[in-house]
């Protein structure tokens, strides 16, 4: 969201040469402390663009429990809801959490378990910072909850201790 006020650089100098002529009539006076009454109007031109309100309800990913002599990758969802009001349009990224986009990693004390997330259901295209070969997720708004699964997969066969693994990943909504 970007909201920004911007005054016009004109009113300014139009304050300042009125100062300036002010200045000069009083110069002229006898008594140059006297207070006279002078209202001085002057109309700011404010700009503004209507602020838009988006909000995020996200369920993590819950991979559950990982069987280190499996040939098959553990997959799983999560989701992230978008209320965005209608028309405005977004792009959300996550954050490579603490390993990269490449190869996110969980950890449980000095132990760690790579995983990835993907923005299909083939997790052929990782959701990322769209660097590196990622990819952001963009939508617009309708004015209620807009689902947008997140798939995840641990790849198999790593030997990995026992443990409760856990990565933390940003959502980043720009709109």
């Amino acid at each position: 969201m970007k909201t920004f006020i911007s005054l016009k650089s004109s009113i300014c100098r139009t304050f300042q040469l009125l100062r300036s002529t002010v200045a000069s009539a009083f110069a002229g006076t006898r008594k140059r402390n006297a207070a006279v009454p002078w209202l001085v109007a002057l109309a700011f031109t404010l700009t503004a663009q209507q602020g838009h309100a988006c909000t995020l309800n996200v369920t993590g990913v819950n991979f559950g429990s990982y069987d280190v002599f499996s040939n098959a990758a553990l997959d799983s969802t999560g989701n992230i809801d978008v209320n965005c009001p209608s028309g405005v349009g977004y792009s959300m990224a996550l954050s490579a959490g603490g390993g990269t986009h490449a190869q996110r990693v969980m950890n449980s004390g000095g132990h760690s378990l790579n995983y990835n997330l993907y923005t299909a259901a083939n997790r052929a295209v990782v959701w990322g910072d769209a660097t590196s070969g990622t990819v952001t997720v963009n939508g617009t708004g309708i004015g209620v909850n807009v689902n947008h699964a997140v798939y995840g997969r641990i790849p198999a066969l790593q030997n990995v201790h026992a443990g409760s693994y856990s990565d933390t990943i940003t959502v980043v909504l720009t709109f």
